[in-house]
């Protein structure tokens, strides 16, 4: 079955038509007047290959312009941000969400495989009523202790920076002020967040940030149960005079 846009043959009743994009709040921006460009099947989707629709705005003041990646589709089955491919719950990697709550990959890769296992979660998205995730994410259990310690409560709005400058690099920009680019050093190409996959971020498999993240995670103290069964008494200070005892209790 061909859904690629270049191919000779086109099953166009698998190509994807979007009113509005799955989008987390970093992505979409501060700027609450937002405009987007919609490209009606501009664009094959980097995961399945499919002609989606395509979204285009600026993610605000001095931001770079940002666009969806993947179609909605992928986005959902994984419950990922179109643009980032970040969860859209907590904002993180799908390596360490599904690495936390002990989740595996179910998406096959093969074409045909990938296809059908498709059509099934596209009537499960259309017989349920959007409000949990879908798959094996909508059947975990409660987010456990490490999702909530990683998680980002409030939007990273530094991710949408413009990209740096090139000719700045060179030393050839003569825009100034004015260059829409950033003029900063960039950062060491042997360092492993500057080569990052799409797929490897999709499929939650040797992603550099999450990587990051998980070794972050692993030197966060804990506490450990002692093995005195006797003791069972824990103090907690630094709470400050409005947390009382019967609070904690």
């Amino acid at each position: 079955m061909a859904t690629s846009k270049g191919a000779n043959t086109y099953n166009r009743l698998n190509w994807e038509e979007a009113d509005f994009p799955v989008l987390c709040q970093t992505c979409l921006g501060d700027n609450p007047y937002i405009r987007m460009n919609k490209e009606k099947f501009g664009k094959e989707c980097k995961i399945c290959s499919r002609p989606f629709t395509v979204f285009r705005w600026c993610s605000g003041s001095r931001m770079r312009f940002k666009k969806t990646e993947v179609c909605q589709m992928c986005s959902k089955q994984k419950n990922v941000c179109q643009t980032c491919l970040l969860d859209l719950e907590f904002g993180l990697p799908v390596q360490v969400r599904d690495h936390a709550l002990n989740l595996k990959d179910e998406i096959p890769k093969s074409e045909v495989n990938r296809e059908y296992y498709s059509q099934n979660m596209e009537q499960e998205i259309a017989n349920a009523d959007g409000s949990q995730p879908f798959g094996a994410l909508g059947k975990a259990q409660t987010p456990v202790d490490l999702l909530m310690k990683l998680s980002r409560t409030t939007p990273y709005y530094k991710r949408n920076r413009p990209h740096i400058c090139s000719f700045w690099v060179k030393g050839e920009c003569k825009r100034g002020e004015k260059c829409s680019y950033r003029h900063e050093k960039p950062t060491n190409p042997d360092d492993p967040l500057a080569d990052q996959n799409i797929k490897d971020r999709y499929y939650g498999a040797n992603d550099p940030v999450a990587n990051k993240l998980l070794r972050r995670a692993s030197a966060i103290p804990k506490l450990e149960t002692p093995e005195d069964m006797t003791i069972t008494t824990l103090y907690v200070g630094n709470l400050g005079e409005k947390i009382t005892e019967k609070e904690l209790n």
